[in-house]
């Protein structure tokens, strides 16, 4: 039988790499957008965090424009949001003018 200390720090250990997978792998925002109708890659969630974009500014805007029937990527959102640009407004400016 093993030490139960040793047990509690395999428990904790694993609660925290749970943890950490869970704020690495943004799955609940991947699973938003394809509920939405936007089909984005869950890698491609991952690197965003990697690069210091906001996974969830570029999913909600490749949301509401998918939803306006607007043909936007997320490489183009990502790219806009890289030079400084405000990406929602600049969604609701070409939904404006749409």
């Amino acid at each position: 039988m093993e030490n139960p200390v040793s047990l509690l720090l395999i428990i904790a250990g694993s609660i925290v790499a749970l943890a950490l997978s869970l704020y690495i792998l943004p799955v609940n925002l991947w699973f938003t957008a394809q509920l939405s109708g936007v089909r984005i890659n869950l890698l491609t969630l991952v690197l965003m965090r990697l690069r210091k974009v906001s996974p969830s500014l570029v999913v909600n805007a490749m949301i509401t424009s998918t939803k306006a029937g607007l043909n936007i990527t997320s490489n183009e959102i990502e790219t806009h949001y890289l030079a400084g640009g405000n990406v929602n407004n600049v969604i609701k400016a070409l939904l404006s003018a749409d």
